[in-house]
Formats: C-alpha cells, sequence, structure tokens
C-alpha cells in the first residue's frame, strides 16, 4: 500500500460532547500507517444557496472545496436526526459538490461510520447518507457496515474511547477503508 493517504474526517455532531467526534478522534489514533485523517470542520459553512456562486463565493466554501479536492479519500462519522443525516452534513455534501461540474467529492473513495445512543447505531442516516454519496460520485466501502450503538458508554470522562470491543471493530474498518482507498485511489 501507498503510505499516508490524506483521508478528510467529516464529523456530523457540533455538539461539543459529540460521540461521532470522539469516536472520529478515536480512529485518527488509532488509524493504519497508511492512513493520515484529518477532521475538516463544517459547523462554519454557511447554508448553500447558488446566489453565494461566482464573485460572491464565500471564502469558507473556497476553502472546504480545495480541501476535499486534495484529499485522497474522506471518512463521514455521522448520528442520526429524524431518520436521516443532520443538515450540516448534507449541506456539506451541498457545498461540495457546486458549482454544476466542479464537484470536489468526485471520485473520491469514502466510508461512513454511523453512531449514536440508540441501538441501531444511526442505521437510518448511515444509509441515507449513502444515497446522496452515489449523486456525488463516491464510491463507498460497502463491508464491513458500520453502525455504532450505545455510545454513551463507550468512553470515559476525557472522551476516550474505552470500550475494547469497538476499539478493535473500528481498528477493522479502518483497515479495510485503507484496502479500499488504495483500490479506489484517484489517479
Amino acid at each position: 500500500m501507498t503510505a499516508s493517504r490524506d483521508i478528510v474526517v467529516i464529523v456530523g455532531s457540533l455538539r461539543k460532547e459529540s460521540f461521532n467526534r470522539k469516536l472520529a478522534l478515536a480512529a485518527i489514533d488509532i488509524a493504519p500507517p497508511s492512513l493520515k485523517l484529518s477532521i475538516v470542520e463544517i459547523g462554519d459553512l454557511p447554508m448553500y444557496n447558488q446566489d453565494f456562486e461566482g464573485p460572491a463565493v464565500p471564502a469558507t466554501f473556497t476553502a472546504f472545496r480545495d480541501r476535499v479536492r486534495r484529499a485522497d479519500g474522506v471518512l463521514f462519522f455521522t448520528p442520526e436526526y429524524n431518520r436521516s443525516v443532520p443538515g450540516v452534513v448534507k449541506n456539506a455534501i451541498d457545498v461540495g459538490s457546486r458549482p454544476y461540474g466542479s464537484n470536489a467529492w468526485n471520485a473520491k473513495p469514502c466510508a461512513v461510520i454511523s453512531v449514536s445512543t440508540g441501538a441501531l447505531g444511526a442505521f437510518g442516516a448511515n444509509h441515507h447518507l449513502r444515497q446522496s454519496l452515489v449523486a456525488v460520485n463516491m464510491p463507498t466501502l460497502q463491508q464491513p457496515e458500520a453502525y455504532i450503538g450505545g455510545a454513551e458508554k463507550l468512553f470515559d470522562a476525557q472522551g476516550k474511547l474505552i470500550d475494547s470491543g469497538t476499539r478493535d471493530f473500528l481498528g477493522k474498518i479502518l483497515q479495510a477503508f485503507a484496502t479500499w482507498a488504495e483500490r479506489n485511489a484517484v489517479t
């Protein structure tokens, strides 16, 4: 495998004590050497509006799109809101895919990891997000599927992942994603 693929991490929860952010930080700590993971913030992106294109494009849009374009792949960590993804995730996808013909997401290998306190591990959000990823032409890792429930029991008071089973599972997902990113590398 090629060393150090640059992987953008999108965290779909803006909450200070977000379980998704905690798991993303754990992923950064345990990622195989072939992946260099870095969180790219999406909370400061204005809601997408086509009127912002052209000379009025916000600097945050340009910086976000440029960062995604430079990446070798993307990992999404998302909670579930009303059987779907949070609005900030959908907004980030919209911002990155516009203007028409300039899709920053195009052909980037990706994976979806959904995290919630519920037993289903944000299953609905995971699958709903996959629908949008098809539309922006992102080859998405199919197996292992990553639905992580009971999130409130997985971390200590400092936010560190303490559940060994979840840590092992996350390691398997990251290894599978490393292989997927290599196989689907954009040249």
